[in-house]
């Protein structure tokens, strides 16, 4: 069985250009810079910087951010390099096929299903609960069995999600429209929180800057990064050890520069803008996460932040209620935007896989109309409709981070191989330092997802399993990279 079998470069482009599965190229250097920010600039921003302030790092988190947003640098350089080389619909399934191989390829297509299916739902829930607040704060009380803590059904998140999926179905231009209104939005208000929050910092806060490690129930048990005890280390939050936890956790903050990747089919000039638009959303980002983390920690103390919304909860300990409804506002908005373009990155990648005939290919159909692939916008609509409104997610939402740092580790290891193997492609955008630098993305990868709980290692191997056997009973049979013999019998 030759499951390592590849997909050209020169293969998956033609694959582009068949009428029936073409995307429409709508999409500018611009566009794809703010679809990053879009979905980055969300739960991380306004739900985890006090989360993860007051329960592992403390006024550190700061660092936490910076040591993530190395991470994702070192992984958006190999994203750059191969998304300007192939720049196919598919992110680092397509990079896989490639470069690694199909069953690799699948694997990671799997992992990808995991990480935007879930993340689109989780965020959705996080919409609808801010969005229930904001309508009870005017009086409107929404009923308990559909936008309390523990709805029956969670009918705001399936509402939402509904209309982002119309707005994907009709066009990938009007998504971006719609996308920079919003991230337009968001991004006032987080400019806003960093200017006025300045005016209530205390230095006091701020001491100690790395709080001394102590155990907390936070990480007992298999809640306890896997690393702590694979080595025999006792679990602690806060220190040098909470920084780098909590790192693990902010990552999901930065999960979105690699979705731009995935529009790269449907870019105007791909070999110079997806480049740009990995590169540009993280760089912005990352300096938006750690200007508003030192200010939300110097505005309160640390022990005494929220964990479900710091940022308005800050302003509103400081008399300044005001603000915390502009911040609700925003938060809304942002939040909106990361539904809208996880939705975009899923279908794509379940595209690219359909369109090799991993799933099946008639999902894959572009409509003529509308030049997208309706079928599988409204599938995958409908799938996440159903996680967000019955599904109650919890710790389950780390398992996001740990498909999003593996996919990383596939993608670095990836542009090493094509280095090797394919030296003669050309390649409008080069990852320097090639192979020291893919070298250090796959180390700190690996080293982040030793930071996640062990629960949540478990939980992936269980969801890859699943995955592997879907490959041997259909994948592997209906591939179109399949022997000449294997085509012939079909």
């Amino acid at each position: 069985m030759d499951i390592f079998r590849t997909k050209s470069v020169e293969q998956s482009i033609r694959d582009t250009e068949a009428p029936e599965h073409q995307l429409r190229k709508r999409l500018t250097a611009t566009d794809l810079t703010v679809f990053g920010i879009g979905v980055i600039v969300g739960t991380g921003i306004f739900v985890l910087t006090g989360q993860v302030a007051k329960e592992l790092a403390g006024p550190a988190v700061a660092l936490s951010f910076i040591v993530a947003a190395v991470v994702c640098a070192l992984a958006a350089l190999c994203y750059a390099e191969f998304a300007s080389t192939i720049p196919v619909a598919g992110s680092a399934y397509t990079f896989s096929f490639a470069t690694l191989g199909e069953f690799p390829a699948w694997v990671i297509g799997w992992d990808l299903i995991l990480e935007l299916a879930l993340a689109a739902a989780v965020v959705s829930v996080g919409w609808a609960g801010y969005f229930a607040s904001m309508l009870a704060s005017a009086g409107v009380e929404l009923p308990a069995a559909i936008a309390g803590d523990d709805p029956v059904v969670n009918l705001p998140a399936i509402v939402v999600v509904a209309v982002l999926t119309t707005i994907l179905a009709v066009g990938i231009k009007l998504s971006s429209r719609v996308n920079l209104i919003l991230v337009i939005t968001k991004i006032a208000v987080v400019l806003l929180v960093i200017v006025a929050g300045l005016f209530f910092i205390k230095g006091a806060n701020y001491t100690p800057f790395i709080p001394e490690p102590v155990p907390t129930p936070r990480v007992e048990g298999l809640k306890a990064p896997l690393i702590q005890l694979l080595f025999g280390i006792t679990p602690v939050a806060f220190g040098v050890i909470g920084i780098f936890s909590a790192a693990a956790i902010v990552f999901f903050a930065y999960i979105g520069f690699d979705i731009v990747a995935t529009a790269a089919e449907e870019t105007v000039t791909p070999q110079r803008d997806v480049p740009r638009g990995i590169i540009g959303s993280l760089a912005i980002c990352t300096v938006l996460y750690v200007a508003v983390s030192l200010v939300v920690v110097g505005m309160l103390r640390y022990s005494e932040l929220s964990t479900s919304a710091p940022l308005s909860d800050a302003f509103i300990a400081v008399g300044q209620p005001w603000l915390a409804g502009i911040i609700s506002v925003g938060a809304l908005a942002g939040l909106t935007t990361v539904v809208l373009v996880l939705l975009l990155g899923q279908t794509r990648v379940l595209f690219a896989m359909c369109r090799d005939g991993l799933l099946p290919r008639p999902m894959a159909k572009v409509n003529a109309r509308f030049g997208t692939p309706v079928r599988l916008t409204i599938l995958i609509g409908l799938v996440t409709m159903a996680l967000a409104g019955f599904v109650s997610f919890g710790e389950l939402a780390e398992l996001v981070n740990i498909g999003t740092l593996f996919a990383f580790v596939v993608v670095s290891i990836g542009v090493m191989v094509l280095r090797r193997t394919r030296p003669d492609l050309p390649r409008a955008f080069k990852a320097p330092l090639v192979p020291v630098l893919p070298i250090l993305s796959v180390l700190a990868c690996v080293y982040l997802m030793l930071n996640l709980p062990a629960q949540t290692w478990l939980r992936f191997v269980i969801w890859m399993l699943i995955g592997i056997v879907l490959y041997f009973a259909y994948g592997y049979w209906h591939s179109r990279a399949a022997m000449p013999w294997q085509k012939a019998g079909r």
